[in-house]
């Protein structure tokens, strides 16, 4: 008995020890690099073909006791139908004035076509001139390098994709939602989430998400003429979309009925806004589980840029 006391003594001294002394020597904690994150605020710029705009990027730093001095923007960009990937370049250094500590510095910069094709070359090729040239899909891929006052650069896990789209891709709010289980309103506890709406080719959207789950996705198109939205039943595959497992519900008919929500061109439809840009999509979309027990979802997206 005595020396099994010794025992855990021992054991429990040997731990005390080591948590004490060897602190600065932890991989996760005494050698980590600290300061430096860059919140960015937009995660996907819709990039419009042949429109000219210039495009904004937002983003900030908490200052602490380690300082951000200055964000570098770097710069790469994709082919979406080869997979070739451009070489990797400075777009923007962005100073940062603001160092006092606890505060937040605030930052924003702009730039057009020509300033993203800048340096860029594929397979040792210069990207057109002419944005008309692009894939629907192509993108450029923005990573912020911080430097800090303490001679450190860090890059940040967060960036912004430029993709080559369409109309209504872009970032959208969730401003109305509705979600039906076996014929009971749970409610629309998504409404003010964000939702990401991107462009695969000419005609077919991407709608990241459903409701409150993150890993599923459906896709769609949009009759430009009367603003229909068709939810479609099959993957870019042809395989048979599932949301959570089970058959999409599409307003055609595809999986099985909706006995909850109305299901047509006034619950499913495109709104443009060529005034403040602010495009409205509305979805009436769902999955079946067996006639009785449904789930059907509704939700009106707003564009935030």
């Amino acid at each position: 008995m005595k020396d099994f006391k010794f025992l855990i003594l021992t054991l429990l001294f040997s731990t005390f020890f080591l948590s004490c002394v060897d602190d600065n020597n932890d991989e996760l904690t005494g050698d980590a690099i600290t300061g430096g994150l860059v919140n960015v605020n937009n995660p996907l710029i819709s990039y419009v073909v042949g429109s000219g705009n210039t495009y904004v990027a937002t983003g900030s730093v908490n200052q602490g006791d380690v300082k951000t001095t200055a964000v570098e923007i770097y710069n790469t960009f994709t082919n979406s139908v080869t997979g070739e990937r451009s070489n990797r370049v400075l777009l923007l250094t962005i100073p940062i004035s603001n160092t006092t500590a606890g505060e937040v510095a605030e930052f924003e910069v702009s730039f057009d076509y020509n300033q993203l094709i800048a340096n860029l070359t594929v397979t040792g090729n210069p990207l057109p001139d002419n944005d008309s040239d692009l894939n629907i899909g192509d993108f450029w891929n923005l990573e912020y390098v911080s430097k800090t006052s303490t001679g450190n650069s860090n890059v940040n896990s967060s960036v912004t994709k430029v993709a080559v789209g369409t109309r209504y891709a872009g970032v959208y709010t969730v401003e109305d939602s509705e979600y039906w289980n076996s014929g009971s309103l749970i409610g629309g506890n998504w409404t003010g989430d964000d939702r990401i709406i991107e462009s695969v080719n000419a005609t077919v959207y991407r709608h990241v998400g459903l409701a409150f789950w993150d890993d599923n996705e459906f896709f769609f198109t949009v009759n430009n003429d009367t603003g229909y939205i068709t939810v479609l039943p099959e993957d870019l595959e042809g395989n048979g979309v599932l949301l959570n497992g089970s058959p999409i519900m599409t307003c055609e008919g595809a999986g099985g009925n909706f006995e909850m929500i109305m299901c047509n061109a006034t619950t499913s439809v495109a709104t443009p806004d060529n005034v403040d840009g602010k495009d409205q999509l509305e979805f009436t979309v769902g999955y079946f589980r067996g006639v009785g027990s449904t789930r059907e979802f509704y939700e009106k997206l707003v564009r935030k840029d």
